[in-house]
């Protein structure tokens, strides 16, 4: 088997939600494999992790995104193809938040801004990107997902709502899109220790119960990411549609 299969020389990226957590590393991911990469963030003075995939001599540009302004969103992957000269080759939706409260108390406003950064944003940037890729009869598209696509989770009701949401909407745009050579596949990380984890991990009552049920007695790490996104984003997996890569250490066969 070649190791250009997993190669991504030549190709150019686009990553939401890249400057902390698994993003990050999934970023590097991208450009250690060798393409070139587009981050988009709404901090734009953050270039830890721009100076970072420039030091692997890769290029790399900033855009400009704010996931919870659907104007900031919607001009996105115009201004992207604007960088890399009207060809995008892989879009990685990976913003995403989240906000604990039990169902009986989520307020309205709550609920509104994670649907809209969770799922909302990942179809608008899907439906720009996959214009694009569908007359190129080219792309790979890959969401991150979560366990919370299979399971309703505790005080995350939005989020678990979002994240099933992304399992299907990923189902659905393969459906349309894999007769046109354009991949839509989706990752769903397990319990891993970034920010977003940090309220469970904290809390010793959650984070026994959470390794207990861990085959692999560990929370995943953002590194462990890297691989399955490369594999997703390369030509190794050109006959995989509407596919969630559980990353879980097990967790989902327990």
């Amino acid at each position: 088997m070649s190791k250009d299969l997993f190669s991504l020389a030549g190709k150019t990226a686009a990553i939401s939600g890249c400057t902390r957590g698994i993003g990050r590393d999934m970023a590097i991911a991208l450009a250690e494999a060798g393409a070139d990469v587009c981050l988009l963030q709404r901090n734009t003075d953050d270039l830890s992790v721009y100076n970072d995939i420039i030091a692997l001599g890769r290029q790399c540009h900033i855009v400009s995104l704010d996931v919870n302004d659907q104007s900031s969103v919607r001009s996105c992957i115009k201004l992207v193809l604007e960088k890399f000269n009207n060809k995008l080759d892989i879009l990685v939706n990976n913003a995403g938040i989240t906000k604990r409260n039990p169902a009986v108390d989520f307020l309205e406003e709550d609920w509104d801004t994670v649907i809209q950064c969770d799922l909302k944003a990942v179809y608008t940037l899907s439906q720009a990107a996959g214009k694009h890729m569908v007359a190129r009869k080219s792309g790979k598209i890959i969401n991150t997902a979560s366990l919370m696509s299979y399971q309703g989770g505790i005080n995350v009701v939005a989020y678990a709502a979002a994240k099933g949401g992304v399992a299907t909407l990923t189902k659905a745009l393969a459906n349309e899109w894999a007769q046109f050579n354009v991949n839509v596949n989706a990752i769903a990380p397990g319990y891993i220790a970034t920010d977003m984890t940090a309220a469970l991990r904290n809390d010793e009552t959650r984070d026994r119960d959470i390794l207990a049920r861990i085959p692999a007695q560990r929370y995943g790490s953002p590194e462990d990411l890297k691989g399955p996104l490369v594999f997703l984003a390369s030509q190794a997996s050109n006959y995989v549609n509407g596919e969630l890569l559980v990353v879980d250490g097990g967790w989902m066969g327990r």
